[in-house]
């Protein structure tokens, strides 16, 4: 594949968007996969910047028979933190695959469930007319179309239950495989996730213990790969049990990392636990492990607000005690929310290719916007990785205009719509269609 003078064409984008996930996994010009998503202009939350993320990423991805297309949207668990704007994206964006985990219809199923937000509602109406039209599609001797594929990763005894039960193996996945395909495209040799959880053992577990967690390997055509783990918001225990089976099965390639996005958002439940007492005891065994695992330069990004300079009992991640132990296993640590520059933080963009697998740095990413704009609008190939960077490079910037325009004293969704206007430009829509590629 031909590549920009400057950024690789593949690569993954972490976008600063608070303290939630949205991850951009560029495989080539036309197959990306987004694992999470947290549009912070719904985020309805004083505390939270409020940029239409959405609106860029729609903007950033390659348009296929006239619309936007994503190739896959994972989604790691259902929280609010990751799949807030999910209802919009589907709106605007034909999205050939997603990929579910057998969590959502237990919770379905249980009325002591966690009520869901109307994002995760969202993802599983949608997730569910996708199993209809894949059964539909296979009954008739076919195979459904994208925009109807479907994948449920994990296991669950209670499955006969759930909407997806019927689902041929071809539509389904479990921890100790690997995929190379999204959304019909075969991509092996440059893409690969292979999967490590959810575990059947923890169907019935707290919501978090059942993300979906993986490890993402992107290949440049020389050869030299980056390898990037996606955890979710799992704990210490689960966490553990993930390297105790890899280790035991002698799939210890699939844990190393170039890149390890810091579980829970930079969470002290990875790494200690509390004894009887209430004091917090350090596990050492998972750092342990993140650290064996770990490749040369290995960085930790943490998806999340500001670290604090004190953690106070009881509250949400960030935690700073987190923080301090990944600096002592990892040779860098990384927050979204900070990066570059705290008043407007840059992305953080993994890129791999000849040069190596490597956080990107320098005006190589602020440059992004004004290559992406000129090299796609020549229908040039091997940007479209610049393209999302660009997209994750303006909400960066939007930040400091959506903060300071915040009015504290207005309701919460006229606040909201206030501030998707201003990033937007303005209620109406532009006379003249935007975006990259088009």
């Amino acid at each position: 594949m031909y590549q920009s003078e400057g950024l690789p064409a593949r690569g993954v984008v972490f976008w600063p968007v608070g303290t939630g996930d949205s991850t951009t996994v560029v495989i080539d010009d036309l197959v990306v996969l987004q694992v999470d998503l947290h549009d912070m202009a719904k985020a309805n939350d004083e505390a939270t910047p409020e940029v239409a993320v959405v609106d860029r990423l729609v903007d950033a991805l390659p348009v296929v028979d006239g619309l936007p297309y994503l190739a896959t949207f994972a989604l790691t668990h259902v929280d609010k933190d990751h799949c807030l704007g999910f209802a919009d994206l589907l709106e605007r964006v034909r999205i050939g695959e997603l990929w579910s985990t057998p969590r959502l219809w237990r919770e379905y199923n249980d009325p002591d469930a966690p009520e869901l937000c109307n994002d995760a509602i969202a993802f599983r109406e949608e997730s569910e007319r996708r199993i209809a039209a894949t059964m539909d599609a296979v009954n008739a001797g076919g195979v459904p179309a994208s925009g109807d594929h479907i994948r449920v990763i994990g296991y669950d005894d209670e499955h006969s239950s759930h909407a997806y039960d019927e689902l041929p193996d071809a539509y389904l996945a479990w921890p100790g495989q690997s995929l190379t395909v999204l959304d019909g495209h075969e991509r092996a040799g440059v893409f690969e996730a292979f999967i490590h959880a959810p575990f059947k053992d923890d169907a019935a577990a707290a919501r978090n213990e059942t993300s979906l967690s993986m490890q993402v390997t992107l290949t440049d055509e020389t050869g030299i790969d980056g390898k990037v783990l996606l955890f979710g918001d799992l704990a210490h225990d689960t966490i553990m049990k993930i390297f105790n089976y890899s280790e035991y099965y002698n799939r210890e390639q699939y844990l190393s990392w170039d890149l390890l996005l810091a579980p829970h958002h930079c969470s002290k439940r990875v790494m200690y636990k509390k004894d009887l007492d209430g004091n917090e005891q350090l596990q050492m065994d998972v750092l342990n492990a993140f650290e064996r695992n770990a490749r040369p330069n290995g960085a930790v990004v943490c998806s999340s607000a500001v670290f604090p300079d004190v953690d106070v009992d009881g509250h949400n991640p960030p935690h700073r005690m987190a923080a301090d132990r990944y600096a002592e296993i990892a040779d860098e640590v990384i927050c979204t929310m900070s990066w570059v520059d705290e008043a407007a933080p840059s992305p953080v963009v993994f890129g791999v290719d000849a040069a190596g697998a490597r956080v990107i740095r320098g005006d190589l990413v602020s440059r992004a916007a004004t290559e992406a704009k000129v090299e796609l609008a020549a229908s040039a190939t091997g940007r479209r990785f610049a393209a999302i960077t660009a997209a994750a490079v303006a909400v960066g910037n939007a930040i400091p205009a959506a903060t300071a325009s915040a009015a504290p004293s207005g309701a919460g969704p006229e606040r909201v719509d206030a501030a998707v206007a201003a990033d937007r430009g303005g209620n109406s829509a532009p006379e003249t269609p935007v975006g990259f590629g088009r």
